[in-house]
C-alpha cells in the first residue's frame, strides 16, 4: 500500500474548508426536491505520475454522449451514504476495487438543473491500486487515467463554447489530446485546482468547439 502523497496534501486540506460557493454558482436550492447523486473523484499515482480517474461515455448515448467525467451516479436507496454511491458506480462503471480507495473527503453538493441531481463529489486517494477498465461498451467508451500534470499545462487549457451560447473552462486530454473535457466535470476540476493554489495562469481567448458526437448529432443531422 502507498503512503498518503505529499502532492495530494494541499488538496486534502483545502476539501475541510471549500464552500459551495467556491466551486459553483449552482447549489441545490431547498425547495428544488433534487434528486442525490455523487461521484468520485480519485487520485492515483500513474505511470505518467500523479493523476485522476475519468470515464468516457459512449458516443451513441442519448444524454451527454462522449461526455468525460467522473464515475458516478444516482445514490440508490441502498446506498448507505454518498460515498458508498460513489465507490459503488465506480466499481461498476471502471471495475476500481473500492478497499484499495482511501476516502479523504468530500465537497459540497453541487446541483445539475437540467437532472435536478444535488451531485456530492467525493475525493480519494487510490491508496492500493486495482487493475481499471471499461466494464459496460453500452454506457462507458474509455477509462482514462489524466495525469494532473497534463490537467494543468497551460497548452492544454482551452474554453469550450456550446452552439446555444454556453462556454465553460476546458481540458484537451487523451494521448492526442483530442478528447475535451468539459461542463460540470471541467469546471469543478478547475475550480478545485483554483482553490488550492495549483491553477497555472492559461490563455482563456483559445476557444474549442464540440465535435458533433458530443452534441447528439449524426454527420447527416448536422
Amino acid at each position: 500500500m502507498s503512503e498518503f502523497p505529499d502532492w495530494l496534501v494541499p488538496i486534502r486540506e483545502g476539501v475541510r474548508n471549500i464552500k459551495g460557493e467556491d466551486l459553483s454558482s449552482f447549489l441545490p436550492p431547498a425547495d428544488a426536491g433534487a434528486r442525490p447523486g455523487a461521484v468520485l473523484m480519485l487520485f492515483g499515482e500513474g505511470p505518467q505520475g500523479p493523476d485522476l480517474l475519468l470515464t468516457e461515455r459512449a458516443h451513441d448515448m442519448r444524454s451527454h454522449p462522449g461526455q468525460v467525467s467522473f464515475p458516478g451516479g444516482a445514490v440508490d436507496v441502498t446506498d448507505e451514504s454518498p460515498i458508498a454511491a460513489a465507490l459503488r458506480e465506480a466499481q461498476e462503471e471502471t471495475g476500481v476495487d473500492p478497499s484499495g480507495v482511501e476516502v479523504f473527503g468530500t465537497l459540497p453538493a453541487l446541483w445539475l438543473p437540467p437532472s435536478n441531481f444535488a451531485v456530492t463529489p467525493v475525493l480519494g486517494w487510490w491508496r492500493d491500486e486495482s487493475a481499471v477498465g471499461v466494464v459496460d461498451t453500452a454506457e462507458v467508451n474509455a477509462v482514462l487515467r489524466v495525469p494532473l500534470e497534463e490537467l494543468l499545462d497551460p497548452k492544454h487549457r482551452v474554453t469550450v463554447f456550446h452552439p446555444i451560447g454556453y462556454s465553460s473552462p476546458g481540458f484537451l486530454i487523451g494521448a492526442d489530446h483530442e478528447l475535451i473535457l468539459w461542463g460540470f466535470t471541467a469546471g469543478l476540476i478547475n475550480k478545485l485546482f483554483d482553490y488550492v493554489g495549483l491553477t497555472r495562469e492559461w490563455d482563456t481567448t483559445v476557444m474549442q468547439a464540440l465535435p458533433e458526437h458530443m452534441l447528439g448529432l449524426r454527420k447527416d443531422e448536422a
